[in-house]
């Protein structure tokens, strides 16, 4: 009884710790990728923000504002009590204040994701594509981040902009 007993305190602190590990890495994984996309939207000259390499593509200031805007709506809308509210993209922002809303977003879901505890991370939410755990919402916010960001790094190829050295871990 006792080994039983034993066994299943190890098996449930392990399930705790695992979860409370998910948090604190998606953290440290959220603020290299801040860094990185900072260093990709301070690379492009603001003369180059309105840059799109196809007309059916975004430019490179709507694609910082599309990365911004997401995780504003995923952080506020599944790790906040607020209502998520959708800003119309300003077009007229200067270099230095998109990178303020990049920062500025980056930080609020942070903020809200570290209030998460590990037993919410597996509660579904209402998702378009369906019900999602709050997990899978982590892994779609960071995922987000890197498409959109591999796409704006190709724009500085295009424009001969040497990219920043990759931020990973």
């Amino acid at each position: 009884m006792i080994k039983c007993l034993i066994i299943a305190v190890l098996l449930l602190s392990n399930s705790i710790f695992a979860q409370v590990e998910v948090v604190s890495t998606f953290i440290e994984k959220w603020d290299n990728s801040k860094d990185y996309l900072v260093a990709v939207a301070e690379a492009m000259p603001e003369d180059k923000y309105d840059y799109k390499p196809a007309a059916r593509e975004m430019s490179f200031r709507e694609q910082l504002f599309h990365i911004q805007d997401n995780m504003n709506w995923l952080g506020t809308t599944h790790f906040s009590r607020e209502k998520y509210v959708k800003k119309e993209a300003v077009k007229g922002l200067s270099k230095a204040q998109m990178i303020q809303e990049i920062k500025a977003s980056f930080d609020k879901a942070k903020t809200f994701v570290a209030k998460t505890n590990d037993i919410e991370l597996s509660q579904k939410v209402d998702f378009f594509a369906g019900p999602k755990s709050k997990l899978q919402i982590l892994n779609l916010m960071q995922d987000h981040v890197t498409h959109h960001r591999a796409q704006i790094l190709v724009y500085l190829n295009l424009n001969g902009i040497r990219p920043p050295k990759y931020i990973g871990w």
